[in-house]
């Protein structure tokens, strides 16, 4: 295959833009990561302790003396239901990014230059953290789709099983849309001569784009923030006692389903399909040794902003190394990163006030065990998108005073016990809906787009409660109660 010659397009540009001014302001705005102490005003207090559990002696965000009214979470409330519902009352009206970008600038700038006004130094700092969480976002999502698993594999239960079981674990590596973009096409093709095929491509959800990513902050957004708030980041390896449970369940459960399938397919397509196999094979793997140094980036702490400037670097690198026709055999496009960076933009600006409000009320809401933690998170994180709901359960459990086993750059301390459950409940039950997880509604439209016939929103609920919600029933049970 002959290599990319075209230049960067716009967004890989806009990128190196954003990576600029992050340069230029580094030194003037309060942020983790940059050496200097940020200025103190009104809206900020200093911390009195610092513990040595703390990550890296990084300024922390500000802790506000502003308290925002309570109308003033409606834009957060708006932002999040718009998500929620818009796809269902207006699908095809959603599908336009650009009314997705009127949406939430409708409510992102009047909230914003409100709380501008109020407490700048706390919207700063959202904001750099969202620059930040894109930044990243989109690298793994250009660099792994220079990666294409191109095959047609005899679709046995024990071959889909592997399939999904190396989803799974890449979740973890290269985030869960990159591994979902990397194997739905090969879950796909291989299952293509199937009559029953639609379950594989759910359990490809349940997995691949949701609770595979749980081991660390590369995995699943709503880690990455948290590692961006001071969460160590070998910290998510904990997760494993949970992760290989819930993983190994779902893939049980699913081996089970895909037997009784199996036998109900027919003779025929049986034939056809050990008839007209195509080895597995991997194009792009070039951009395997630019994952590698994303995790190399993030594992070291390089700081800010020279951490996001490495990151766009990869990217352009990526792109001009990749073979030709990768990705356009991959189908790739920007559409999906441009997407999330809209909504975002809107999420990370409204949801400032309900930060603030949790900070100075969250104890009295009576969430306090970590069986609270991770069924209110998980719940929440069902029907809105799960990282603003991380953030969010995380807030108030830093308004708790916890024991301080691991310290955030607020100055809060926090258990190990109710991080758990909230990084569980936002990780796994992404996957109880189409709209938990980013690339849930992804991998229902590619899915579509090559003839499987998904289930609708509420189609979808019903499996994912007959399966999912028993798993973590007992996940509860063993782990937090």
């Amino acid at each position: 295959m002959k290599k990319t010659s075209n230049g960067a397009p716009r967004l890989l540009l806009a990128l190196l833009f954003t990576g600029i001014i992050f340069i230029l302001t580094a030194g003037s705005l309060p942020a983790q990561g940059m050496n200097q102490e940020p200025e103190q005003s009104l809206s900020t207090l200093k911390l009195e302790q610092r513990t040595e559990m703390t990550v890296s002696k990084t300024p922390e965000p500000p802790k506000p003396e502003w308290e925002p009214p309570l109308w003033s979470v409606i834009g957060f409330v708006l932002m999040l239901g718009a998500i929620a519902m818009i796809p269902l009352l207006k699908p095809h009206w959603w599908e336009s990014n650009r009314n997705k970008a009127i949406i939430t600038f409708a409510l992102a700038i009047p909230f914003g230059i409100y709380i501008l006004l109020n407490d700048r130094h706390s919207l700063v700092y959202e904001m750099r953290e969202y620059i930040s969480f894109i930044v990243l976002l989109g690298s793994l999502f250009i660099i792994s789709g220079g990666i294409y698993l191109h095959g047609n594999i005899y679709a046995r239960p024990k071959n889909n099983v592997i399939l999904l079981g190396i989803g799974t674990i890449l979740a973890s590596l290269i985030g869960t849309t990159g591994a979902a973009m990397l194997m739905i096409r090969p879950l796909i093709s291989t299952n293509s001569e199937r009559k029953y095929a639609k379950h594989t491509i759910i359990f490809s959800v349940f997995l691949i784009a949701n609770i595979g990513g749980a081991l660390t902050p590369l995995g699943d957004p709503p880690l990455y923030m948290g590692y961006l708030r001071g969460v160590p980041f070998l910290w998510t390896l904990r997760l494993w006692q949970m992760w290989l449970p819930a993983s190994g369940l779902v893939l049980l459960v699913y081996y089970l389903i895909d037997r009784h399938y199996w036998a109900k397919e027919s003779i025929e397509s049986k034939r056809w399909d050990e008839k007209y196999q195509l080895p597995l094979s991997l194009h792009g793997k070039i951009n395997f040794l630019w994952l590698i140094a994303i995790i190399l980036i993030i594992f070291f702490g390089i700081k800010s902003p020279y951490r996001e400037l490495a990151m766009i670097a990869l990217c352009l690198i990526s792109w001009l190394t990749t073979p030709k026709g990768v990705r356009e055999a991959h189908k790739f496009t920007f559409n999906p990163i441009i997407e999330v960076a809209v909504l975002f933009f809107g999420i990370f600006v409204t949801m400032v006030p309900a930060l603030i409000l949790l900070h100075h009320h969250g104890a009295g809401m009576g969430i306090t065990r970590p069986w609270q933690f991770f069924w209110a998170t998980g719940i929440l994180s069902s029907f809105l998108d799960n990282t603003p709901t991380y953030l969010v359960y995380l807030s108030l459990a830093e308004s708790l005073n916890l024991p301080p086993e691991v310290m955030l750059h607020s100055g809060s301390g926090i258990s190990h016990i109710i991080l758990e459950a909230i990084a569980c409940g936002a990780v796994f039950m992404g996957a109880n809906t189409y709209i938990g997880n980013g690339p849930n509604f992804m991998v229902k439209v590619i899915a579509e787009e090559n003839s499987v016939k998904m289930p609708s929103f509420f189609g979808y609920m019903l499996w994912s409660g007959l399966i999912l919600i028993p798993i973590f029933i007992l996940i509860t049970l063993i782990f937090f109660i």
